[in-house]
């Protein structure tokens, strides 16, 4: 570091001040010490753009999306920033295929020893369209294979002393108990159980849905969203990133219709099912019976950019290495409140606005930027600001960044992920998921120590949300990451932190009163981007780049 700090109590005072729209009195002192103090209002007025009715709830590929887009550029290029996308510019296209299941064109039955076994679709069974082919059909034989889990590491592999070449693999959703959260997470993922599945050789994939999932979600909760369109994200050569061509069908399947995968087999399925309710293990084995699917799909493409820039560094060598910060910038654009069956009332509330999801991630990004770039001198590090699409279709702007780097993915050090920082109370902690993977734990912890910020534990590590946004990309590149949260608890003591957070889960995320008139502490947002700042400036002027901890999981599966 070289400058020092504000104590705690004079950066509020100054967060204040600009919350109230007034000039704080810089002294030589403030001066020395810290030329460009937090802004709050800056922040405020980005939430306010980003979040506003006329980008429509900022859906990948939208016109509002497009506009968001621009408006970070013109950010971006104020603070005198390098353009780091494509051709010279600040934006990186992603060409994504939208895939739209045809009306009607669902199928799936279960022939076995009883007969044969029509499903009706969203009833007994959901399926989304290929965004291989416009037409798929599958017809095989059956193997269940547990939760089609496997790990090395942990000492599973549920294909062991199984043959799944050229047939369908039935598994249960989930994984075991055993696992740890964050590893598990991972390992138990959709996508890694079917990478696994057409590794062996299978050409279908069916998930059936089991009574202990129906505790968390339910299947009748799925099926709302089975019409939902999905996108992926092309290559070069124009084809879907992260899909199996030998994989010619799946299927998401309810607990009672999943029996007629069971009849005749040595286990009847529930007995399969205690075993997972008990968290006892669960060994594959042959069915004996056979399955058809079939579907028909309408692709589209659209196109959607990242948005890059960087802050060069000032060390004449360090400056090729990269500290990234990162923050998706789309959201889930308009729609219906979920029980509504007809047409939109005339005042009905259609947008998705974002202001937490995540307005407020983009606005403090852009406010960490300001701060960094009006240092004396810069970082010594170089700073890149990586604004993604996609986040709300599975992470898919930052899938794209991490394997189309518009830097050498070897100079990137670490990735700080600024996600749905709920700015609704006066934190005094935050949680940065994934800290104790690496070194960033400490660095993250140092940082905020500096500014009587503490650094808290995952107080839900059941959601393992160290794999459910952008960073999680970075961290299959190889690259040290940490998501950063507002943490539970508050410098008010009249005031829950943890009681907030649960109520925006429940009643605001991804709903349409996520906006302005939410009670928003726009101090609270000044000291998160004051945060991210300092983390910054430690993760850039640290001797060191940031390192996986010795034998750490994620660390040793997708090290450089």
């Amino acid at each position: 570091m070289k400058f020092k700090l504000l104590t705690s109590a004079s950066l509020l005072s100054l967060a204040v001040l600009a919350g109230c729209g007034k000039e704080a009195t810089q002294t030589e002192t403030t001066v020395a010490a810290q030329p460009e103090q937090v802004n709050a209002e800056r922040i405020k007025a980005h939430v306010e753009f980003l979040a506003d009715d006329t980008l429509k709830g900022r859906d990948t590929g939208s016109e509002g999306y497009q506009i968001a887009a621009n408006y970070v550029k013109s950010n971006f290029k104020q603070l005198g920033l390098m353009p780091q996308g494509e051709h010279g510019g600040f934006e990186q296209n992603v060409t994504f295929r939208r895939v739209y299941l045809e009306d009607g064109s669902a199928e799936m039955s279960i022939e076995n020893a009883a007969g044969n076994v029509e499903l009706a679709f969203k009833d007994d069974f959901l399926m989304s369209g290929s965004a291989i082919e416009t037409e798929s059909h599958v017809a095989a034989e059956t193997v269940f294979v547990g939760y089609g889990v496997v790990s090395e590491e942990f000492g599973y592999d549920d294909y062991a002393d199984l043959d799944v070449n050229g047939k369908i693999v039935v598994a249960l959703t989930g994984r075991p108990d055993d696992l740890p959260s964050e590893e598990g997470a991972h390992i138990g993922s959709g996508r890694e159980k079917v990478r696994h599945a057409a590794e062996h050789g299978a050409i279908g994939f069916i998930t059936i849905h089991t009574p202990k999932r129906d505790k968390v979600r339910t299947f009748e909760a799925s099926a709302k969203h089975a019409d939902t369109p999905r996108l992926s994200w092309l290559n070069k050569e124009g084809q879907p990133f992260g899909k199996y061509p030998e994989m010619k069908g799946g299927a998401y399947i309810n607990a009672e219709s999943a029996k007629a995968l069971f009849e005749g087999a040595e286990r009847d399925l529930a007995d399969v099912f205690n075993d997972d309710s008990e968290n006892k293990a669960i060994k594959g084995f042959e069915l004996a019976a056979k399955v058809t699917m079939k579907s028909k799909s309408r692709h589209e493409e659209i196109t959607s950019p990242n948005v890059i820039a960087t802050l060069e560094g000032s060390d004449p060598k360090l400056k090729d290495e990269y500290v990234v910060f990162s923050a998706h910038l789309d959201h889930i654009g308009i729609s219906k409140h979920s029980d509504d069956h007809g047409d939109a009332d005339e005042d009905e509330d259609v947008i998705n606005n974002g202001a937490l999801d995540n307005a407020s991630g983009v606005s403090i990004l852009l406010e960490t930027a300001r701060l960094l770039a009006a240092q004396p001198v810069a970082p010594k590090r170089s700073i890149l600001f990586v604004v993604v699409t996609g986040e709300e279709k599975g992470l898919l702007g930052s899938s794209y960044f991490a394997n189309n780097p518009t830097v050498p993915v070897m100079q990137m050090v670490a990735n700080v992920n600024l996600d749905m920082p709920l700015i609704l109370y006066p934190f005094a902690d935050v949680i940065a998921f994934g800290s104790t993977h690496s070194s960033l734990g400490g660095i993250v912890e140092a940082a905020g120590k500096k500014i009587g910020i503490s650094l808290s534990p995952d107080p839900m590590p059941e959601q393992a949300l160290f794999t459910r946004s952008d960073h999680y990309n970075f961290v299959k590149a190889g690259i040290p990451s940490v998501f950063l949260m507002t943490g539970f608890k508050s410098k008010d003591p009249e005031i829950d932190g943890g009681k907030m957070f649960g109520d925006f889960l429940k009643n605001h995320y991804h709903q349409h009163s996520d906006q302005m008139d939410l009670p928003i502490r726009w101090d609270a947002a000044a000291s998160f981007a004051e945060v991210n700042m300092m983390i910054g400036m430690e993760i850039a002027n640290g001797e060191q780049r940031p390192t996986w901890n010795q034998g750490d999981f994620f660390g040793k599966t997708f090290a450089q």
